[in-house]
């Protein structure tokens, strides 16, 4: 193997260990003429910057988006860039992506996308004998473990289990998570009553992806009600999952605990493809995203290089030969929703 493809993997290692967010993308087939060849490799981080070749700009770019998309999803694909565009019946999945190829070129290239997501992070507030088995059966799914307890509460905690956190310090642990990593945030609050407000009013603000209150209705409606008594807007409120766990009919602590993850599970699968339709929607509300007239790809505002003006609108395109297709024929292309 090419030294140079050992210092590629040995960044991939070192950045899995340090625990960050990225996808590595590598192209797996190709047709001349293109400027990538087989094993040509590049990282995409979960701020958009990527290291490494694939392909030129129009390459480059599909890449780029198909990345950040595999990364939000957690789910590897295959994307294959065709300069006769999508086959005729061919539906796109999460797995599988068909993208027209912009560039003036008669080249193909299949790039495979392995996504690697920070771990996803379950927060334990309380100590408990259902706490404590739920936090053995995440680590066994790789998850990461920080359990929130008193300093009293912490002295019984086993350090190769979870990190702990002391209760006060919740606010500010809360407030140093990155964005990107409130959706991969799951939290129950399992205190037996003795701090179960005083960890909710913390945590719902910043809309982990699932908060669970390990109590009874009758208690659980209490909570809420004091909540409300603190300002916490209903809303808020309504994303508590009460009682907690998927109905197996589980008895014992040990039961229980699955009955959650599983719950947790279900809630970190649904979601997924929302994360990507909300990402999606926010960038167009706030005009940071435009649509190329020519080849549909997104094209982002702040760094889009090749503009045309026509009729007082100006559109945004990926590549120069874009450009230039809409500069010859304008109306062939023109539509209003495409438009900046």
């Amino acid at each position: 193997m090419p030294d140079r493809h050992l210092q590629f993997f040995e960044q991939v290692a070192a950045l899995k260990r340090e625990g960050q967010s990225f996808a590595l993308a590598m192209v797996v087939a190709r047709r001349s003429p293109v400027s990538s060849h087989l094993g040509d490799h590049a990282v995409i981080f979960a701020d958009g910057r990527m290291q490494g070749f694939v392909g030129g700009a129009c390459s480059r770019e599909i890449v780029r988006k198909q990345g950040l998309e595999a990364l939000t999803l957690g789910s590897p694909r295959l994307v294959q860039i065709r300069p006769e565009g999508i086959p005729a019946g061919f539906a796109a999945n999460a797995n599988h992506v068909v993208a027209p190829m912009s560039c003036a070129s008669e080249g193909a290239v299949d790039i495979y996308i392995e996504p690697y997501p920070r771990p996803f992070t379950l927060l334990l507030v309380g100590f408990s004998p259902v706490a404590e088995m739920l936090a053995h059966l995440a680590l066994g799914l790789e998850y990461e473990v920080a359990w929130v307890v008193t300093d009293e509460e912490s002295r019984d905690i086993e350090r190769a289990v979870a990190r702990t956190v002391r209760l006060d310090d919740l606010p500010a642990y809360l407030a140093n998570l990155p964005a990107a990593d409130l959706p991969r945030l799951a939290a129950l609050v399992a205190s037996q009553g003795h701090y179960d407000e005083e960890a909710l009013e913390a945590l719902l603000p910043v809309r982990p992806r699932y908060v669970g209150l390990l109590a009874s209705r009758k208690r659980g409606d209490s909570v809420k009600e004091a909540l409300r008594d603190r300002g916490i807007a209903e809303a808020d409120l309504a994303t508590i999952r009460n009682p907690v766990g998927l109905d197996l009919g589980a008895t014992s602590p040990g039961e229980v605990a699955v009955s959650i993850l599983a719950e947790i599970i279900q809630a970190k699968a649904a979601a997924a493809p929302l994360d990507l339709v909300e990402q999606q929607q926010a960038a167009a509300e706030h005009g940071s995203i435009h649509i190329d007239p020519v080849c549909g790809m997104e094209v982002e505002v702040a760094g889009a290089h090749h503009r045309s003006e026509f009729e007082g609108r100006v559109y945004l395109f990926c590549c120069p030969h874009c450009k230039a297709g809409f500069d010859r024929e304008p109306a062939r292309y023109l539509t209003p929703a495409r438009a900046t």
